[in-house]
C-alpha cells in the first residue's frame, strides 16, 4: 500500500477515539454550510441579468459551470484552509480524504455538463456520463485504498509489440486518454465558437452553417493530430492512412463524399435556405434542415422526405420562395354551369382575403380555368408569405371551409366530378 495513504487510514483509525475528530467535522459542517449560503448568494445575484439594474450578465455557458462547481470548490477551499491551521495541533487526516472526494465531485460534475453542452441529448450521451462518472470514482477508490501503485506497475510492466515498436498497457491508456481530451476540448471550444457565429445576424444562416461546421472539422482535425504527436506517434506516418482513405473515397464512398461536397456547395452558393418551399422530383414541401448530407422536406400532409443532397446538384430544383419568400398557391373549384359566375368570383376572393397568410397585394383571384363536362373549372390563385411553422394543408382547408359556406348561403351549386 502507498506510504502516504498508509500513513493517513492510521491517523484516521487514532484520531477515531480523541477530540481531534470532532474537530474536523466541525470544520467540514461548517465548510459545507458556508459553501451552499455562498452558492446561493451568488447564483442569486448573477441569475439577475438586467442592463438596468446594472447587475453582472453571466453567458449561459459560465452560469451552469457555476453552478456545477462552485459548490464542491468553495467548501474544499474553506476546508483547506481549515486544515492548514488544524494541522499545528493534530492530524488532519479526515480533511485529506474529504478534500480528495470533493475535488472528484467538482471534475465529474464539470465534465458532464460540457458533455451535455457539446452534444445534444441522446442515450449514448447519458452512458457515456455514467462512464466517465463511475471512472473517476473508480479510480479514487483505488487511490485511497492503497491500490492504484500496484495496478500502475502492473500496466507499466505488461508489453505487447506494435511492429518494430514496443506498447504498454500504462502508454496505451496514456494515448486514449490524451486523444480523449483533445477532442473533447477541441468539440468545446468549436461549440463556444458555433454559438457566437449563430449569434451575427448579419451574416446569412447559410455562411453561419458552413463556418460552423468547417470550424469543428479543422478543429477536430488538429485535435487528433496533437494527440498523436503527444502521445509520441509519427504523424507522418498518416500518409499512407490518407491515400488509403483517399482510394475509399473514390470507390467506395463516393456517393457519401459526394454528398458532403453538395452540401457545402449548397449552402455556399445560397441557394436555399431554412424555410424555403421546394419541388423536388415528385416531392414538394418546406425545408425544416439543411444538414451536411441531406436536407429534410417537410410535405404538405406532415410526412418528411430526407434528399441527399447531390440529388439538389443534378437534378432540377424548383424553389418556389427563392425570388422573395413569397409563395403561389392556387385552387381548384368546380361549380355548375347554371351558378352566378360573378357572385362566385367575389366570394371565393372575399374567402381568400379573409385569411390573415394571404397577401393583399397582389390581391386574390379567380379566373376561369375551362369548360367541363359536369360543369366550369375555375382556380383561385392567391400569394402567401412563407412560414414553415404551418402547413399549407391547413390554410387550404380554411379557404375551402369559407368558399363552402358561402357558396351555400349564395345558392351556388358544385358541380361533381
Amino acid at each position: 500500500m502507498n506510504n502516504e495513504i498508509n500513513l493517513i487510514w492510521q491517523e484516521l483509525y487514532t484520531d477515531l477515539s480523541t477530540p481531534a475528530i470532532f474537530w474536523q467535522i466541525c470544520i467540514i459542517l461548517f465548510s459545507l454550510g458556508i459553501a451552499w449560503l455562498l452558492n446561493d448568494f451568488v447564483l442569486k445575484v448573477l441569475v439577475q441579468k438586467s442592463p438596468a439594474s446594472n447587475q453582472y450578465q453571466v453567458s449561459e455557458l459560465g452560469l451552469g459551470s457555476i453552478k456545477r462547481v462552485l459548490f464542491p470548490l468553495s467548501s474544499l477551499l474553506i476546508i483547506y484552509v481549515g486544515q492548514q491551521i488544524l494541522k499545528h495541533w493534530q492530524h488532519t487526516s479526515l480533511l485529506k480524504l474529504v478534500t480528495t472526494l470533493l475535488i472528484a465531485m467538482a471534475v465529474i460534475r464539470l465534465t458532464i455538463y460540457v458533455l451535455r453542452y457539446i452534444f445534444k441529448p441522446s442515450g449514448w450521451v447519458k452512458g457515456l456520463e455514467y462512464f466517465i462518472g463511475w471512472t473517476i470514482w473508480i479510480i479514487l477508490a483505488l487511490h485511497l485504498s492503497g491500490l492504484l501503485p500496484e495496478i500502475k506497475l502492473f500496466l507499466n510492466t505488461t508489453s505487447f509489440n506494435v511492429g518494430k515498436s514496443e506498447l504498454t498497457l500504462m502508454l496505451l491508456m496514456q494515448a486514449l486518454f490524451t486523444v480523449f481530451i483533445t477532442l473533447f476540448s477541441a468539440l468545446w471550444f468549436s461549440r463556444l465558437l458555433e454559438n457566437k457565429l449563430m449569434e451575427a445576424d448579419r451574416m446569412s444562416m447559410n455562411l453561419r452553417v458552413v463556418l460552423s461546421k468547417l470550424v469543428r472539422i479543422i478543429l477536430t482535425l488538429i485535435a487528433i493530430l496533437f494527440a498523436l504527436s503527444a502521445v509520441g506517434l509519427d504523424i507522418t506516418l498518416l500518409s499512407v492512412f490518407g491515400g488509403a482513405l483517399g482510394v475509399g473515397l473514390g470507390f467506395g464512398l463516393q456517393k457519401i463524399a459526394s454528398n458532403y461536397v453538395s452540401g457545402f456547395i449548397i449552402l455556399m452558393d445560397d441557394s436555399i435556405h431554412i424555410g424555403d418551399i421546394l419541388t423536388v422530383d415528385v416531392h414538394h414541401g418546406v425545408v425544416s434542415e439543411l444538414r451536411s448530407r441531406y436536407l429534410l422536406l417537410r410535405k404538405e400532409n406532415g410526412t418528411k422526405v430526407i434528399i441527399p443532397n447531390e440529388s439538389l446538384i443534378i437534378t432540377a430544383v424548383t424553389n418556389h420562395s427563392h425570388a422573395n419568400h413569397q409563395t403561389l398557391i392556387q385552387l381548384p373549384i368546380l361549380i355548375a354551369y347554371e351558378s352566378n359566375l360573378d357572385v362566385a368570383m367575389q366570394l371565393a376572393e372575399s374567402a381568400a382575403n379573409s385569411q390573415a397568410r394571404v397577401l393583399k397585394t397582389p390581391a386574390p383571384k379567380l379566373t376561369v380555368k375551362n369548360f367541363g363536362d359536369k360543369g366550369l373549372e375555375l382556380l383561385l390563385s392567391f400569394w402567401i408569405q412563407d412560414n414553415a411553422d404551418e402547413t399549407i394543408a391547413t390554410l387550404k382547408s380554411h379557404i375551402y371551409q369559407s368558399v363552402w359556406q358561402a357558396y351555400t348561403k349564395a345558392g351556388i351549386t358544385f358541380a361533381v366530378k
